[in-house]
This record gives structure tokens, sequence and C-alpha cells, in this order.
């Protein structure tokens, strides 16, 4: 068994798992970010809704396909498919955001803390002759 060293979430990546959690897919970039409960919620209540509008939609077209062979049409029960599965997938999406914001402190956290990246000094590189003063 190999280990695995975790390397720390940088700013870019961060930037990516937002955009994926809230454009793509909420959960997903929960997933990728290593929030691990909270993108598997999130990613459950999204698949749920999804699913569940799809079933909406499929009733739906079926009643139109019915009415444009003139067959009689069976009446409108799905309704509560469709509501059910945008308030499903609407809380996995604002659980995303909340998860995503979060993120994005935590970045911005980190970064102020230290972390922050400062070039060389041209005179500190090796190789290079002393200055003179």
């Amino acid at each position: 068994m190999t280990s695995r060293t975790v390397r720390p979430l940088n700013r870019a990546r961060i930037a990516s798992c937002v955009l994926v959690n809230l454009c793509a897919t909420p959960g997903l970039g929960s997933l990728l970010a290593r929030r691990v409960w909270a993108g598997t919620g999130q990613l459950l209540l999204a698949l749920v809704g999804f699913t569940l509008i799809v079933g909406w939609m499929f009733d739906l077209f079926h009643r139109v396909y019915l009415q444009q062979l003139g067959d009689p049409v069976p009446p409108d029960t799905s309704g509560w498919m469709g509501r059910w599965g945008l308030i499903y997938f609407g809380a996995g999406w604002l659980w995303s955001l909340v998860t995503s914001v979060s993120l994005l402190r935590q970045a911005k956290a980190d970064e102020t803390a230290g972390q922050k990246a400062e070039p060389p000094r041209l005179a500190d590189l090796p190789g290079q002759p002393p200055k003179l003063s």
C-alpha cells in the first residue's frame, strides 16, 4: 500500500472546484476540494432532484404526445415530481454555494496567513556575483 501525500489546496484549484460546484454539478466540486460529507450530501440532493425533474418531463412529454395523436390524455398527476425535484436540486445547489463560499474564505485566510509566495531577490540567487555597494 502506498501512502499519498495530500497537497494543500491552492487558490487556482479552489476556484475550479467552486466553478464545478456552482456551474456543473452541485457536490462534485466539494468532493474535489476534499469536503467528503458535504459533497456527498449535495450530490445526493442534486441527483434526487434531477431524477424527479426528468420523471416529470417524461410524463409531460408523454401527455403532449398522446394529445398530438388525438388519444385520450390522462390527468396531470406528476406536478409534485416537478416541484419536489426543483426543491431537492435547489437545496443541493444552495448547500454547494455555502460550501463554495467557505472554500473561498479558506483560500483567502490561507493566503493572508503567510502563504503568499514572495519572489526571490536576484542578488540572492546562486551563481550571481556578489553585489558591490
